[in-house]
């Protein structure tokens, strides 16, 4: 299977990269959803948007269903661009876990990741109450309730045959994270987590995002924004991502030589 270059759609290519910032996709998502993003980031930083096999730039290779052999494919798919440029890792829903088990997997092979954001998920340690997506639904009712959170893309209806592909990717991604069991005894992540929720999310409640604390030993940082699962789409991309930048800004000041010698300054 293809990893590095090919696994990602690249809006600009800089060499050097001041930092590459990783976007893995929501279920049943492609990494060209999030192009906008690239709009509104720095000049000098480097956008890397996911396609997971199954879609996008590696739409002819079967999806995976399962947690770990997903994770293990994009810790390759990264780890093969990793050259030193300081790297953050950004993953919505579905995308969420597997950015963060991807940063954890990561970590285990010398390449920290100095930020990882996870939006619209609970924390690995909050079971949900309610599975409103569920890989054995109809396809009626599992359209249904894509629709109510907002994630089925326009006018698919009128396309049966994206529609059953479409809906065929989000079964095998549902299946993926039916699988995932996260490890007892696993070490956090040592980079900063900041966790986004929306107020109205019915798959991630806001009140739940406390629960991603304990996954790193880093700093953890919420934040809150109105709307749905996906509150940040269309019109709200750019404010979601000026925000996604000022978290990313936020630990790279923290984490800054300067920063640091003020701190030491400070406490002397």
């Amino acid at each position: 299977m293809s990893t590095g270059a090919a696994a990602f759609v690249r809006p600009r290519t800089l060499a050097p990269a001041d930092l590459r910032l990783v976007v893995v996709p929501h279920a049943g998502g492609s990494g060209a959803v999030y192009h906008p993003m690239t709009r509104y980031l720095p000049p000098s930083w480097e956008l890397l948007l996911l396609d997971l096999p199954g879609r996008g730039k590696r739409h002819g290779l079967p999806p995976l269903t399962d947690m770990k052999a997903l994770v293990a494919q994009v810790t390759d798919d990264v780890a093969a661009l990793a050259d030193g440029t300081p790297l953050a890792l950004f993953g919505h829903s579905f995308g969420a876990v597997v950015a963060a088990e991807t940063a954890r997997s990561l970590e285990s092979r010398g390449t920290v990741p100095l930020w990882v954001g996870v939006s619209g998920r609970q924390a690995p340690a909050v079971r949900p109450g309610i599975r409103l997506l569920d890989p054995t639904l109809s396809e009626v009712e599992l359209a249904r309730r894509l629709t109510r959170l907002g994630g089925m893309p326009d006018r698919l209806d009128e396309l049966p045959e994206f529609r059953a592909r479409f809906l065929q990717l989000i079964r095998s991604d549902l299946r993926a994270l039916d699988s995932y069991r996260p490890a007892a005894g696993r070490r956090p992540l040592t980079g900063d987590l900041t966790a986004f929720a929306a107020t109205d999310d019915a798959l991630a409640p806001a009140a739940g995002a406390a629960a991603w604390a304990p996954e790193t030993t880093g700093a953890f940082r919420r934040r809150i924004f109105p709307g749905g699962h996906f509150h940040f789409l269309k019109d709200a991309f750019p404010a979601f991502t000026a925000a996604v930048v000022a978290e990313i800004e936020e630990t790279r000041g923290r984490l800054s030589p300067s920063s640091a010698a003020a701190g030491r300054e400070e406490t002397a």
